[in-house]
């Protein structure tokens, strides 16, 4: 069920009606530069495109083929353009340079913008694959669990949990994590209770869906329309979630612990005027949430593919395109740093690179 959050809103709008619009520098759009600080290419020798997941590696990394401040990209076609069957993920290093972290085998897997990484050396990745890359051959996937080397160790799936796994985001509690995972073919969110080893690799102790009722549907251009974006804030245990086919952002209570089915949750924000398909979702260091807009709702072909700043009442901040020239080429978004310094990365889908903002 859709709760509305109308006190939180009317609160927010007075607060902002009081004190102004929000400064350019508490805006972490407005504090970019006019142009990426990085722009890489996110094909590998295989030709697969499509980039989705965007994903940081985190320092103390224990080594392998990564290392702390590499960017992992997951690619969701294949070199023909085939929906669903890509199979790669590249890693970016800090230099800009691209190589291959994984490659599935040559069928294709689709994977998807569910991207993270563990701590304790292992990255998670969703798989949604096609056949022939349309959505009447769409398949359940899994997640790929890959070590740092860039081998596959494991394929987590469960017919009632992990269904079409969308997106992810992770809270690591030492050996132990949460990773809640947005399931694009039932229209539902599951946390996945796991402990992380060397030695025993990513164990699931529990699988609890903890949302559901958005919208999920096949879609003729984006090929399936479901829950995408995750953002976890464990300050206050509150997850929020982009559903793209509602065109909402909503919030789910008690995220890390809650045994129930919180339904749609609360809605936080709703804007037509600015949300077009929200696919990718972080929360940034100064508290605001960002989400892309993928374009599949709404469309507006004199904004596309941008990038929306808000704030957790649902106070619009700021926007910017990732790709001015088209329609549809924002996705997977990733935040890391401080007050100080962070790094903003976006996936751009229509040239298949990896945009980087840093900011000093």
């Amino acid at each position: 069920m859709k709760t509305i959050l109308t006190t939180t809103l009317l609160t927010a709008t007075a607060l902002f009606s009081v004190n102004g619009a929000l400064a350019e520098e508490d805006s972490i759009i407005a504090s970019l530069p006019s142009s990426p600080s990085l722009s890489v290419s996110t094909v590998p020798p295989n030709g697969d495109v499509n980039p989705y997941g965007v994903a940081f590696v985190p320092h103390g990394f224990p080594g392998g083929m990564l290392a702390g401040g590499d960017i992992l990209v997951s690619n969701f076609n294949n070199g023909g353009n085939s929906q669903g069957t890509g199979s790669t993920i590249v890693r970016i290093s800090k230099s800009g340079g691209m190589s291959v972290f994984f490659q599935g085998p040559a069928t294709g897997l689709g994977l998807s913008t569910a991207l993270g990484v563990l701590r304790r050396g292992f990255v998670l990745v969703g798989n949604v694959p096609t056949t022939d890359g349309s959505c009447s051959t769409i398949q359940q996937g899994s997640l790929l669990v890959i070590d740092r080397n860039g081998n596959q160790v494991a394929s987590l799936a469960d017919r009632n949990t992990l269904n079409g796994p969308w997106d992810l985001t992770i809270h690591e509690e030492g050996n132990h994590a949460q990773v809640f995972v947005s399931d694009v073919l039932s229209g539902t969110v599951v946390r996945l209770d796991v402990s992380v080893s060397e030695q025993s690799g990513v164990q699931v102790k529990s699988a609890t869906q903890i949302a559901s009722g958005y919208l999920h549907r096949c879609d003729p251009a984006a090929l399936v329309v479901g829950p995408t974006g995750l953002a976890y804030d464990a300050e206050d245990d509150v997850l929020y979630v982009a559903s793209t086919g509602d065109n909402e952002i909503f919030a789910i209570a008690n995220a890390r612990k809650t045994n129930h089915d919180s339904g749609m949750g609360t809605l936080v924000y709703q804007d037509d005027a600015h949300l077009r398909g929200p696919l990718g979702l972080a929360l940034a260091q100064n508290g605001h949430l960002l989400t892309t807009n993928g374009d599949a709702i709404n469309t507006d072909p004199t904004h596309p593919s941008e990038m929306v700043e808000f704030t957790k009442n649902g106070k619009f901040v700021a926007q910017m395109p990732v790709d001015t020239g088209g329609i549809g080429g924002a996705f997977g978004l990733a935040l890391k740093g401080s007050d100080d310094e962070f790094q903003l990365a976006a996936v751009d889908d229509i040239n298949n690179t990896l945009e980087l903002w840093i900011v000093k």
